[in-house]
């Protein structure tokens, strides 16, 4: 009797678990009908016991479309029955989709964030004047405001300018103007304010069982 003990090691993988080791002896014995009827037969049968099992996918558009895709997968493509549905192909199932590009303009100044870089991109597209000069300096107070949240630290306006030409293409340079940018305390002090207001003052907890314990009983 030990000699004829079967363990899952030794078995062959099953290609969907979730209908069982059963399911897929059924298949295998259909796959073994000499003749096509035979094999048309035992398949339909097959496909009701499927069904059974699977109740939840009755609501399921192609509820039956289904349950024959997986019945060929089951059978590893190589099941001669006749489908009312096209068989699925091995290749369609096994194709796997082209690797997604991440969306890395400046891998130099990560700490910026891609917007920066489509900011300095838009303003490289207007005409030079008032508005375009207003711009620009928006972006560089925030590049220096960024620089700040990530270094923790004091920064030179030439080291903001240096980053800003070279991210602009050389289309933007700075570091011949006289004005300067906001200093950091400026461009700090509404992270601190917002940090401080949403702090909530928790009142302190009594010891109640304390205050019982002084109090005295009559």
């Amino acid at each position: 009797m030990i000699d004829n003990l079967e363990y899952n090691t030794e078995r062959e993988h099953l290609i969907i678990p979730e209908y069982g080791r059963h399911m897929q002896k059924m298949i295998h014995y259909a796959k073994e009908r000499p003749t096509k009827e035979e094999r048309n037969k035992v398949s339909k049968a097959i496909i009701s016991v499927m069904g059974n099992l699977q109740p939840h996918l009755r609501d399921v558009p192609d509820f039956q479309h289904k349950l024959w895709d997986q019945l060929f997968i089951m059978a590893d493509f190589d099941l001669d029955v006749d489908s009312p549905y096209p068989k699925p192909l091995r290749e369609d199932l096994q194709a796997h989709p082209e690797p997604l590009k991440y969306p890395q303009n400046f891998p130099k100044y990560r700490f910026y964030g891609n917007n920066i870089k489509t900011m300095i991109d838009v303003a490289n597209t207007w005409e030079d004047g008032d508005l375009k000069e207003a711009l620009i300096y928006t972006i560089a107070n925030h590049m220096k405001k960024c620089f700040l949240n990530w270094n923790k630290d004091t920064v030179e306006d030439d080291v903001i300018f240096q980053h800003l030409y070279e991210l602009s293409g050389g289309k933007i340079n700075l570091k011949e103007e006289d004005e300067d940018l906001s200093d950091a305390t400026t461009l700090m002090r509404n992270k601190k304010k917002f940090t401080s207001t949403n702090k909530k003052a928790h009142p302190k907890k009594t010891n109640t069982n304390t205050n019982n314990r002084n109090r005295k009983r009559y």
